[in-house]
Parts: structure tokens; sequence; C-alpha cells
């Protein structure tokens, strides 16, 4: 009874949503397109602000306010006043949302359910501000029909509730800051392809439909930032390992290269993950520094492959690789837009001469980037990566017969499409990766509406295509999905 009602409620959301899209949508008289979004080496296309904020300063000179209008007249002014006072009364800032989201698979999944995403959340954000530090933690409460395994386990991001935050900043000094706890962090160029950014990343909910934000996992992490004339630091320390929450066939198919096709709900990877306190730790560093408008950065790493790069064929258990990462980039302006590179060496410890043929060898990748506006209210963003496998011979010499052999070297191709309207309130984008080695694609086609202040509408898609079966996106052709999301922010 409870999920009925819980379908139907979401549906009548969904209708409702749309109803009101379309009758703001013909109030809003239609302005001329263009392009007013900037370049950004954030996961997520930016949500423009919006409103203007009026400073009143009082004055003797000012007018008197006609007869009817003022505060005693007006019963709303008295309520008002006691809602601010009611607010004030709390010790800390509360805001957060409502969110309803649900989606369809368009391609029939023998693994798996044919809803792809069908849950409602509840985010809380609490923050409280001191001088020279302050206190957050974020949670979100969640119910899913499409995954009813509701036990918590915070690490992978499953259960009915998801811990995104808790942590304490301060600055001990002027020059230091110090950020320990529960956190969300990113480093980089890319846009949503990672280098050097090895923080852990939600693959599962990148793939079925939730908010781009969701992207990027949670880290139980000390960071010390410490800034000086010559060059910055930021210093990262995660006392056990957090991996990426990454595709095990839950919610999502996979190429499972033991049996030889796509398993999911019916074969879970089964996994051995390093999480030693203290034995398995990871540490990140990055130095930083702007030199006339261009950022520059080294960048370093010691811990695992972050999703499993390795199996044990013994128990075939997927492992996770000891790794170092060693890494550059810059950013900066380029012509009449922003362009990027960045580098990174990614040194597999525990195979170095790459003869382990269930181990990922030690890899070299590459990222250019360039973004531009074209018009007004209307960018577009090109991205070229490379991946490139070290000790290739010996990977290849190793190999056990059946197994099907990597390419020595993968490209891929990303585009961004942009277009604001309606003042910046209507926005319409599509990302797309393309890898001509692989011969692979996958599309994210999004429509997000802001209704009002409070209220965001989104509609979007996953799609996936592949030539063959065991290729990164074609084997999740089988999981491509449309979606509907409805919002309520507070």
């Amino acid at each position: 009874m409870i999920k009925n009602l819980f379908r139907t409620l979401l549906v009548l959301g969904f209708a409702w949503n749309l109803f009101t899209a379309v009758i703001y949508a013909q109030d809003e008289p239609p302005l001329p397109d263009g392009l007013n979004e900037k370049g950004t080496n954030e996961i997520e296309e930016p949500d423009l602000p919006n409103g203007i904020i009026n400073i009143e300063e009082e004055s003797s000179d000012e007018p008197m306010i006609p007869e009817g209008l003022d505060e005693h007249s007006d019963p709303s002014f008295e309520k008002i006043s006691k809602e601010d006072e009611k607010a004030s009364d709390l010790p800390f800032e509360l805001t957060g949302y409502f969110e309803t989201r649900g989606g369809l698979r368009t391609q029939r999944d023998p693994y798996e359910k044919d809803a792809s995403i069908g849950e409602a959340r509840l985010q809380l954000e609490m923050e409280k501000l001191w001088v020279q530090s302050s206190f957050k933690m974020t949670t979100d409460f969640l119910y899913d029909p499409v995954y009813d395994h509701h036990s918590i386990k915070l690490e992978e991001g499953k259960g009915w509730i998801d811990l995104r935050e808790l942590n304490l900043f301060f600055s001990p000094l002027n020059s230091i800051d110090v950020k320990a706890g529960r956190q969300i962090m990113t480093w980089g160029t890319g846009d949503m392809l990672f280098i050097n950014d090895l923080f852990p990343k939600d693959w599962k909910s990148f793939f079925i439909g939730r908010d781009t934000e969701y992207l990027k996992a949670p880290s139980d992490s000390i960071k010390v930032s410490v800034y000086t004339a010559p060059i910055n630091l930021d210093i990262v320390y995660n006392p056990r390992f957090d991996a990426d929450r990454f595709i095990d066939g839950t919610r999502i198919s996979y190429w499972n290269n033991i049996l030889g096709r796509r398993s999911g709900e019916d074969v879970e990877l089964d996994i051995d993950k390093p999480d030693d306190l203290f034995d398995d730790d990871e540490i990140s560093l990055r130095f930083f520094k702007n030199i006339s408008g261009y950022e520059l950065a080294l960048y370093g790493y010691w811990g695992f492959w972050k999703s499993p790069g390795g199996l044990d064929p013994a128990t075939y258990a997927a492992t996770f690789p000891k790794l170092s990462v060693y890494g550059s980039s810059v950013r900066g302006s380029v012509i009449d837009g922003i362009g990027n590179i960045e580098i990174g060496y990614y040194d597999t410890m525990d195979d170095r001469d790459g003869t382990d043929p269930f181990m990922r060898n030690s890899e070299f990748r590459i990222l250019l980037g360039y973004e531009q506006g074209l018009k007004r209210e209307f960018t577009v963003g090109i991205q070229y990566y490379i991946e490139y496998m070290m000790k290739y011979n010996n990977y290849e010499s190793n190999l056990p017969p059946g197994i099907i052999k990597a390419d020595k070297d993968r490209h891929l191709i990303t585009l961004r499409l942009t277009k604001l309207m309606l003042n910046q309130n209507f926005t319409m984008s599509l990302f797309s990766y393309y890898s001509p080695s692989d011969n692979d694609a996958y599309f994210r086609p999004k429509v997000h509406y802001k209704i009002d202040d409070n209220w965001n509408f989104e509609t979007g898609g996953n799609v996936f295509y592949g030539k063959d079966d065991h290729t990164f996106f074609g084997q999740f052709e089988k999981n491509s999905n449309v979606y509907i999301g409805l919002r309520y922010s507070f």
C-alpha cells in the first residue's frame, strides 16, 4: 500500500509540475537567444545567480508612505515580522530541499528492473558560523522502491540515509585553513573527466538520472590548506581508503569478463576492498599558484585504484591495487575562451612490470579542453582525452586465452552544449562522450526550468551506445534511461 501511495503521489507531482511549467512558460515573454554562462571545471553546469538584493537605509528625508500602505495597516507586515523572529530563534542556519525523481529504461534489460529510479529525497543542511570556524552537516533521507534494500551503508551510499557532510572548519592561523570530517572535494581542470581528482565518485548516481552533484561522493578526510606568497598547498589525508561508488550489478548491469556476458542483479560483483584504519590510508597533495591569470597546479596521490583495478583469480573477487599518481595542470584564457591541459601518470605499484594480466597496467593520461561562448547565452565546450597503457607488450604476452584484450590506448572526445533562455531560468544542455577507439558513446541531454525561487523542474536522459558489449560505454547500452524530477528548495 505504501509503495502504491508513493507512486501515485509521484505521478501527481510530475503532472502538476508539467502543468505549472507550461503556464509559466506562456506567461514569460521570450528574450533574445544568447550566452552568458562562463566555463567551469566543476562537474556540473553552474546555476547563475538570480534576483536582486535591495539594501535600504533609513533617512529622515524619506517620503511618507501613503495612507493604507504602512506597516500598521497591513497585517502581512506583522506576519512576516513574526516569521523572521521565529527563524532567528534557531541557533544555526537550516536549508534544504525535497525532491522526487522517476525514470525508466528505454530498453529491456534481463538483469535489471524496468525502472531506473523512483526516489523521494529530503536533504537538510545545517550550518553554524563563528568568527574563524564553522560546523556543517548535510544529510539526505531517501526512499526508492526501485532499490528496495534500505539497510544503511554510509560509505557505499546505500540505505535510507546518506550522510553527505559532517565537518568542522577552522583557521588556526591567517594562512592556514583546516577542515576535518566528512566532506565533498574536487580539483583538477576536467569537465566530468578526472585525471588528478582521485576523490570518490558515485557512478551509479551519474548513470541512473540523479542530479549531477551526486557524481561526487563524500570522503572522510582531514584537509589542510596553506597559503603563502610563493605557492599554495592543499594536503588531504584519508585514514581509511574511500573507494568510488562503482558499478557492481545493483541498479546498473555491466560486462562480466569472467562470465563473458553482461550481468547485473543476478551476479553482483564480489569485492575485496582495503579497509584497515591507518594501514589502508590515502594522501593527496596539490601545489597551486595563479600566475598572470593562469592557474597552475602540481598533484600527487598515494593510495589505491578508486574503482576495482584487479581480479583475484583464486576467488574471482575484484581488488584495488596500490596506486600512485603524479600530475600537473594549467588553465587560463586562450583566444576568446578558456583552455586547459592536464596530465597524470598512474603508477600501479603492485605490478609495475605489467606482467599480471588480472591487474591494470600503469597508464599515462592527458586531457586537452577548450570552452567558449559562441553567441549570447550559448556555450560550447570540447575535450580530448587519452589513456595510454604502459608495458603493453608484457600485458599482451601474459594474457590468458579467452580474455578480451584491451587496447593500448583509448581515445575519448566530449562535447558540451549549453543554452540559456527566459532570463536564464530555462536551460537546455547536452553533454556527450564519444570514443573513436572503442566505437561507443554516451549522451546526457537535459532540460532544467526554474519555475520560481523554490520550485525547479528537470527532465533528461542517459543514452548509451556501443558496437561491442565489452567496451566501457557499450556495456551499459541496456541501461539507457529517461527521467523526470521536481524539487522544492527552502
